[in-house]
């Protein structure tokens, strides 16, 4: 059975299945994400600049996780240091740099904007991107499957032997459940929960299927550092945690209409 394929020919043109996936993705998440912000009454004159600024940041972030978590190989291979459509960005990577950049600029450019309402407003398009990303993006890339497997769902996946667990569709419908319950959430709330609600839920859901998914289904197979997701994972699960108990301890008077 052939593997997933990474690349297509058009002409004398090569075009990388990865790359374009995650091109689609980004556009995605980020109209989704000037709508939300519109809706909210929240200025997107700035948010081009912003979510460039996130993407660049983020991919940059991705990369250095990815190569510093496996030294040992682009030791010996120096020049696919840069072979990001071979695959090879790791998602906890690209927040760690993106994070606090993303934080600085939205109290630039939207101080008058509770963080956890900023957050509240962004939060579901990066998890519909994410979703659209892990679908399209990691699932075409060179060694993007799981644990191997000879269950009937297994895939074969360049750059590994046998059939593989197709993680980056799980991790797909994953996100895609999240991004769907998040927005029951609101639609509960007539649109708009109270602050930090979604944040909440967000992180902390995410933050437990992430390093769960690690630890079960990638392990050791891991190209990113399985160790370090597991620990991030439940990082970014706790800080959920702890802004869901800020919320329910917040009088009601406090809470957005």
């Amino acid at each position: 059975m052939e593997p997933v394929p990474t690349s297509f020919h058009l002409g004398p043109f090569t075009f990388h299945t990865y790359g374009l996936g995650l091109a689609i993705a980004f556009y995605v998440a980020y109209r989704y994400a000037e709508h939300r912000f519109r809706r909210r009454g929240l200025s997107v004159e700035k948010f081009g600049w912003f979510a460039a600024s996130l993407i660049v940041l983020g991919l940059l972030g991705a990369r250095i996780a990815h190569v510093a978590t496996n030294w040992s190989f682009y030791q010996s291979h120096p020049t696919d240091v840069l072979a990001v459509w071979q695959g090879g960005l790791s998602s906890f990577g690209g927040i760690v740099l993106a994070a606090p950049f993303g934080y600085f600029f939205a109290r630039k450019w939207w101080p008058e904007t509770a963080i956890l309402d900023f957050t509240d407003a962004l939060i579901p398009a990066l998890l519909l991107g994410w979703s659209l990303g892990r679908f399209l993006g990691p699932q075409f890339m060179v060694a993007g499957g799981g644990h191997i497997t000879h269950q009937w769902f297994g895939l074969h996946y360049a750059g590994q032997e046998g059939k593989r667990v197709p993680v980056p569709l799980l991790q797909g419908l994953e996100d895609g459940l999240l991004w769907l319950s998040l927005i029951y959430v609101e639609h509960r709330k007539n649109g708009r929960a109270a602050s930090g609600l979604v944040t909440g839920i967000g992180l902390l859901v995410w933050g437990i299927v992430r390093s769960t998914d690690e630890k079960l289904l990638l392990g050791q197979d891991s190209s990113s550092g399985s160790l370090g997701v597991q620990i991030a994972g439940v990082i970014l699960a706790i800080m959920g945690a702890a802004i869901l108990v800020s919320v329910a301890r917040r009088p009601a008077k406090a809470v957005s209409n």
